[in-house]
């Protein structure tokens, strides 16, 4: 039958279409270099390296060697890491070295695609930096793919936490250096603060390829990064005033969830001028007098810590610190602090050492810091969603790249619960089920807490699982590695282990080849890595980054959410009207 929508559709392509099909002209290019490539000794690579770099000395642009070094990088991948380009990862290259973001889906080899890019862009002898999720993972793919670089006859480096100014210039110095978007905003602000240029660790922002773009430069993009001193310590005031508002009653303030604020109505701020001139430390016996303007301060921060932030979701305590929870990781921010008194508050709050505050001597946030380069890309499995926004702020295109392999994952629809208990109990049973017959499990919650009441509960059913959250994040990489083995159940907050491969049956060189090809194999008979979300976070993007956890180059794969009408999301976001009517269909 004939179909006008078909006709329409051939003749009116997607802009994405389009771009893809001008983008499979230059792959085409590439593609012819290949056979020529293959002839060349080891000790030629080099030498094409030098040739490139005299070329562009003497006039060529980036755009006239890019099928060549393309070609070339692909052949030196494959001979120092057994890693051949795909067609698709030279697509996400393209898009890269232009300046686009490349959606590329989970495991479709963005840590490789980057390398194109990165190479090519190398040349001009600028520098590119190459940013990643954490400390772990840019050591980690610097010293993957520096065998590619330095095959090629290119310096490679990272920049991690714990090296001082001599390395941390040594690497900045390379032609690729590898680094998380803090270090690389810290470097910039340490530098502003030197008094001359050779102190100076970073050079000109030439070229930047985020890895994972949407976690920086829309979750964190107004996150800032700042350098303090020391302030005039009042530690005393934060742990009295912290003693006098745990006096204060549930009708002494009112709190709004959805906008995350607390106010004191008429009876608290009338109990507060009591308290506070009981102890001697409110002026004029008014709590709004300009003289008692920081106590005003004080009171509100005491109230947010107390109220408003939870201990394993907010923030842990870890060796008598106070650290802060990235709420869409789940990750520690180390070395970050919260603000304008908030993070005292909070120590106040949990009897820990009160840590003088600190006032402001240098501040970026990674929006204006990226700004700074003169050419900017990225990759993620998930921007489209925020294709908009990307292009609004960063001028940035978004390219959604093909998967070289059919994406096969069954994406099941919400399961919905009235209860959070309800809900709780059909998950541990779905997990019982699952590990019965030794299908890998990634269970996804919003919270350590969470995550911590679903160990609970599998504790008491006697089931084997391992828990990734802030607590023991160092380890996060290499226990998601192993998430698609059999028997493998995992419980996580979020987006963990992004950047890491999962591979069904276990990761590559934990095991002889024919015994990974056996469990794979296997796994794939039992459907494939099952990720569970326990609840609807509050970015459908983040969602979507969990479930693409699993179903990598075509493998099998599904995931499927529980949601509770108790869940967070449900009771501050959505209507009674819909929990009047389920009570009604399960009565």
């Amino acid at each position: 039958m004939f179909n006008p929508l078909n006709l329409i559709t051939k003749f009116i392509k997607s802009s994405n279409q389009k771009e893809l099909n001008k983008i499979g002209k230059i792959v085409e290019k590439i593609n012819l270099h290949e056979e020529d490539f293959k002839n060349l000794s080891d000790a030629d690579f080099p030498k094409k390296t030098n040739e490139f770099r005299n070329q562009i000395k003497n006039g060529k642009s980036l755009d006239d060697l890019l099928p060549e070094a393309f070609a070339l990088v692909r052949e030196a991948a494959k001979r120092t890491r057994n890693e051949r380009h795909f067609n698709v990862q030279l697509i996400g290259g393209v898009a890269l070295h232009q300046g686009k973001i490349a959606e590329m889906r989970t495991g479709e080899g963005k840590t490789l695609t980057i390398t194109l890019a990165a190479y090519l862009n190398a040349l001009s002898e600028k520098g590119v930096h190459i940013v990643t999720v954490n400390d772990y993972l840019a050591k980690r793919d610097s010293i993957e793919m520096g065998q590619i670089y330095n095959f090629l006859g290119l310096t490679s480096g990272f920049i991690n936490n714990y090296q001082d100014d001599t390395e941390r210039k040594k690497n900045y110095n390379c032609d690729i250096t590898y680094a998380t978007n803090s270090e690389l905003g810290f470097d910039y602000l340490r530098d502003n603060m030197k008094f001359s240029e050779e102190q100076m660790v970073q050079r000109d922002h030439n070229f930047s390829i985020v890895d994972e773009i949407d976690s920086c430069l829309i979750d964190e993009a107004r996150t800032p990064l700042i350098i303090s001193g020391a302030a005039e310590d009042k530690t005393a005031q934060y742990l009295a005033i912290d003693k006098l508002i745990r006096i204060l009653n549930n009708k002494d303030f009112e709190i709004d969830e959805k906008e995350k604020s607390i106010l004191l109505t008429n009876d608290g701020i009338n109990n507060v001028e009591k308290l506070f001139s009981d102890a001697g430390i409110l002026k004029n016996n008014n709590f709004y007098d300009p003289e008692n303007l920081h106590l005003v301060h004080h009171v509100n921060q005491a109230l947010r810590a107390n109220h408003l932030f939870e201990k394993g979701r907010d923030y842990i305590v870890k060796d008598g610190s106070l650290k802060i929870i990235d709420e869409l990781t789940g990750r520690i921010l180390e070395g970050r602090r919260f603000g304008d008194g908030l993070h005292q508050a909070l120590e106040a709050k949990e009897k820990i050492q009160v840590q003088a505050e600190n006032q402001t001597l240098a501040s970026i946030t990674y929006q204006n810091y990226f700004k700074l380069y003169k050419k900017i890309s990225g990759c993620t499995g998930t921007a489209a969603t925020e294709s908009e926004e990307f292009f609004e702020i960063y001028n940035l295109p978004v390219v959604v790249i093909p998967t070289n392999k059919e994406m096969i994952r069954k994406d099941f629809n919400d399961l919905i619960f009235r209860t959070e208990k309800e809900k709780n109990n059909a998950i541990i049973e779905k997990i019982i089920e699952r590990n019965k017959l030794g299908q890998p499990i990634l269970v996804f919650t919003s919270s350590i807490n969470k995550s911590e009441v679903y160990s609970n509960l599998l504790n008491q059913k006697k089931i084997k699982h391992e828990v990734l959250n802030a607590k023991n994040h160092e380890n996060e990489a290499e226990i998601i590695a192993n998430a698609g083995k059999e028997n493998s159940l995992i419980i996580t907050t979020s987006i963990s282990g992004r950047g890491v491969d999962i591979q069904l049956g276990g990761k590559k060189g934990s095991m002889p080849e024919d015994q990974l090809k056996i469990n794979k194999d296997n796994i794939k008979s039992l459907g494939g890595l099952f990720v569970i979300g326990t609840e609807r976070m509050e970015s459908r993007r983040v969602d979507n980054q969990a479930r693409g956890r699993s179903g990598r180059q075509g493998d099998e794969g599904s995931s499927v959410f529980y949601v509770s009408l108790e869940d967070d999301l449900m009771r501050i976001f959505g209507s009674e009207s819909m929990n009047t009517m389920l009570e009604k269909t399960w009565t």
